[in-house]
């Protein structure tokens, strides 16, 4: 058998396989790089005031939000591989992948670097940090709209 036949035969639990790698890795990575950059922001923090860690924990734990989402796609994209399913359908499905993929894994770092900042508003006025938690949330919007198109996609065509 040649390598196209092949591909036309098994490629499509192939890409979409490839895709539920996309989702997770790339939202993984990211979320673990935002998480690792509020972490050593906060680190510093709590050394000298370890009373803020469930307020500096908030921030912390924004950034991982992108790596669930990927997780989420990567689940609901392996309920539906099949050892027989089309080219065209796993390239779809791999496709579909592709928004929280990449949204996930730099919007996971942006909201990193804002939130570790918002761990400097929590260091030198605690009443005002809420506007921290504000202002990585809104970067966190664009990681939702991609998680829901990536949803809508996984979900809209059935082959």
């Amino acid at each position: 058998m040649i390598f196209t036949e092949f591909i036309v035969s098994n490629g499509g639990v192939f890409f979409g396989g490839l895709g539920i790698a996309i989702a997770v890795f790339l939202s993984g990575i990211g979320s673990a790089i935002g998480i690792g950059i509020v972490g050593q922001a906060a680190s510093g923090l709590i050394i000298e005031e370890p009373d803020k860690f469930g307020r500096s924990l908030v921030l912390q734990l924004l950034p991982g939000t992108q790596g669930l989402y990927g997780f989420v796609i990567g689940l609901l994209v392996l309920g539906q591989l099949d050892a027989g399913m089309s080219l065209a359908h796993g390239m779809y499905l791999m496709a579909a992948c592709m928004p929280i993929g990449f949204v996930g894994w730099q919007s996971a770092i942006a909201q990193g670097k804002v939130a570790a900042a918002g761990i400097s508003i929590l260091a030198k006025n605690e009443e005002h940090s809420t506007k921290g938690i504000i202002y990585s949330v809104m970067v966190e919007t664009y990681a939702l709209l991609a998680f829901v198109i990536s949803l809508i996609l996984v979900n809209a065509v059935s082959f």
